[in-house]
């Protein structure tokens, strides 16, 4: 039989080998040997050299089968020494108790080392150490060797017991089973770690793979699974990207008005909104300055919707200016073309190359979209926190209170609806409060309220104001009023509207933008090519009995009739009277028209039966057959009446007439005044720039 390469083995060396019939424990080894009588065989024992001591037994004490396993498989090599960086990486993932352990190896070794360097052999130093200190010889001996060669800058992550630890190796974890348990634990319905455990055992006992206790399964999880992976699959992305560090964002660099910020806030309050049966839950749209924190403008709506948006934006511009950014929220009343087409980066709607640019992009406003579902991206969700507390849960709403979510409703819930106008009292209140309240913590504020600071910063900056037309921008539009027939008037949600210019869109339909809050601040009037018309003011109703109302509308009326009266004397240069003189003396110089001589004569055969009559009779005939031809003339003209004529107030006829008219005008032929009036009033009429375009974009059909 060939000689294996390691020859004398120790206990502690036979169990860590695990060879066969051979115990795999150090203690049952020891126990082995001394049942058969290892230490009395002559030449097959021996003391072992080196740190520690203890005895060595020959190979051939061992059984059969484990000799034949030495000498098929070679020993292994002694492990190398550890580098100094895993050595420091092992010591820095051990707990306390561990390290305090290291700590106090340090200083047995180093007094060690203090005893030799005194003159002290080191197996007395080692003797007199382990006098002193709470450790063995054999100890002191191993630590030693754990630390020959290495710097003693080193020697505490060294003499570090290692982070395996534990008496002999412990079986590791079946994969497959550990497989089956971290698969069914990363889901998203979050299953218990011991629910997954159970089923997996079933499985395991029926396909026999080794079952680990649940310890194990639980440490494994925290060592193979990562804190990002196990957030991912149990709790999904938007808790992973909540994981994520939040970035602090730097206010200081702005100023008042420099970007606001706006968003719809849904209250918790039961309001009896006009028109509608139930209680609602009413919606605000909310802007904020974001450098102050100052709450600018606000509206209340039945829902969501852009309308409220630009009326919303526009008694902030027409309070405190053009902002110069706007960070908003990404929801469709927000991103609608009404508001902000024309803006990079929109991915709501369909984006069209001709789209008309929306209020923002029209004012220079650049729009800035928040993250989605994302509350710290807007600044304005604190303010809103505020609200919810402050105006939801008042004293003045109580039985009206709605609870923020299903499960959270009071006891009180549903008891009462609180009236809108009442609703709008204690929001207005509490809006003032929110920005005048002082003790402020921001990074801005310092102690002072939202006013002071954006008073502060405002005064400083130059603000953009709103021209009168870009005011008319963020009006509601009403399209296809029809104005009355009579004197142009138009009539809306119940008020009427009229102005004296007003008679030139008579029986006409236009377009009317209004401010719904204010009707009584009048209609802004555009034809349907969106070109402005003026502005109609809204006609006040009267007290039935009030003297000074009736007497007002008189005296507006007499304005009125006065400037028409004059308005009509001025546009008639000549009298009546001069007019008719004028034909008078144009007629003396016409002459009675000569009866032009026939040329053609047409004979009248009489009939063969008819009576001879006399020479007189016959003259007489004659008369009478000329009468009646001039009757046949005259009914064939009221026949030719009677065909259809082209009707000259189809648009298409007069479109065509006109552009007949331009083309004779081009080529130099005189036109009568009658045809040159037509064709300049109709070319500046809205239907005949809308035949005009058509032709341009469909071709003409000649």
């Amino acid at each position: 039989m060939e000689t294996p390469t390691q020859e004398w083995w120790s206990a502690a060396e036979i169990a860590d080998a695990r060879l066969p019939d051979l115990p795999t424990t150090k203690r049952k080894v020891n126990q082995r040997a001394k049942d058969e009588g290892w230490d009395r065989q002559p030449g097959k024992i021996r003391r072992r050299k080196g740190k520690g001591g203890g005895l060595e037994y020959h190979y051939s004490l061992f059984p059969i089968r484990a000799r034949l396993s030495l000498i098929e498989q070679p020993a292994e090599e002694p492990e190398p020494k550890r580098s100094r960086e895993a050595a420091w990486a092992d010591f820095d993932s051990l707990n306390a108790n561990a390290k305090s352990k290291a700590e106090l190896r340090l200083q047995a070794v180093r007094l060690a080392a203090e005893c030799e360097g005194a003159g002290m052999t080191r197996s007395a130093a080692v003797a007199a150490v382990a006098l002193r200190v709470d450790a063995s010889e054999k100890s002191i001996w191993n630590w030693l060797s754990l630390i020959e060669g290495v710097a003693e800058a080193d020697w505490l992550a060294y003499l570090a017991p290692k982070p395996t630890g534990g008496r002999g190796k412990v079986a590791p974890l079946d994969p497959e089973f550990f497989a089956l348990i971290r698969s069914d634990w990363l889901r998203l319905e979050a299953p218990s770690l011991t629910s997954c455990y159970d089923r997996a055992k079933r499985v395991a006992k029926k396909e026999g793979l080794p079952i680990a206790p649940i310890h194990r399964v639980r440490k494994a999880i925290k060592e193979k699974v990562s804190k990002p992976t196990e957030i991912f699959l149990r709790k999904g992305a938007e808790a992973l990207r909540r994981y994520y560090p939040h970035q602090d964002r730097d206010k200081s660099a702005l100023s008042a008005l420099e970007c606001i910020c706006g968003d719809y806030h849904k209250f918790d309050v039961f309001v009896r909104w006009p028109g509608e049966a139930l209680p609602v839950r009413v919606q605000g749209v909310f802007f904020s300055d974001i450098y102050s924190g100052k709450i600018l403008s606000w509206r209340l709506s039945l829902t969501a919707n852009s309308h409220t948006v630009k009326l919303a934006l526009g008694d902030l511009i027409e309070r405190y200016g053009i902002p110069d950014a706007a960070l908003l929220d990404n929801g469709r009343e927000f991103a609608s073309k009404a508001i902000t087409a024309g803006t990079e980066k929109r991915f709501r709607f369909n984006v069209l190359k001709d789209d008309a640019p929306g209020l923002l992009p029209l004012l220079g406003v650049n729009v800035h979209w928040a993250t989605p579902y994302s509350g710290q991206s807007k600044p304005i969700e604190r303010a809103f926190r505020d609200l919810c507390d402050r105006v939801a849960k008042h004293p003045a709403f109580e039985g009206a209170y709605t609870g923020n979510k299903p499960d959270a409703k009071p006891e009180n819930y549903g008891n009462r609806a609180v009236p809108l106008e009442e609703f709008i009292a204690v929001l207005t209140e509490e809006i003032e409060d929110h920005n005048a309240r002082e003790g402020r913590r921001s990074e801005i504020a310092f102690g002072r309220s939202f006013n002071q600071v954006f008073e502060a910063s405002y005064k400083s900056r130059p603000i953009r104001k709103a021209t009168e037309e870009q005011r008319r921008l963020w009006l509601m539009g009403a399209e296809g009023l029809n104005a009355s027939a009579k004197n142009g008037e138009l009539k809306l949600m119940g008020s009427r509207y009229w102005a004296e210019w007003m008679y030139r869109i008579a029986g006409q339909k236009v377009v009317g933008r209004f401010d719904p809050d204010n009707l009584h601040a009048g209609l802004h009037v555009y034809d349907l090519e969106g070109q402005y018309i003026g502005h109609a003011a809204c006609v006040e109703r009267g007290d039935f009995l009030g003297v000074e109302d009736a007497r007002e509308l008189a005296r507006k009326r007499n304005r009125f009739i006065r400037a028409a009266k004059e308005e009509a004397r001025a546009s008639r240069e000549y009298s009546a009277a001069e007019i008719a003189a004028r034909l008078r003396a144009a007629g003396q110089d016409l002459q009675p028209d000569a009866l032009p001589e026939a040329e053609v004569i047409r004979l009248v055969t009489p009939h063969d039966k008819a009576p001879k009559t006399p020479r007189l009779q016959q003259t007489n005939h004659d008369q009478d057959q000329d009468h009646e031809n001039r009757l046949e003339a005259q009914i064939a003209r009221l026949e030719d009446r009677r065909k259809p004529q082209p009707n000259d107030d189809d648009p298409e006829v007069q479109f065509n007439r006109c552009i007949e008219l331009e083309r004779l005008d081009a080529e130099g032929h005189p036109l009568t005044e009658e045809q040159r009036n037509f064709m300049q009033d109709y070319q500046r009429s809205a239907q005949y720039r809308s035949f005009l375009r058509m032709r341009k974009a469909l071709g003409s059909d000649e």
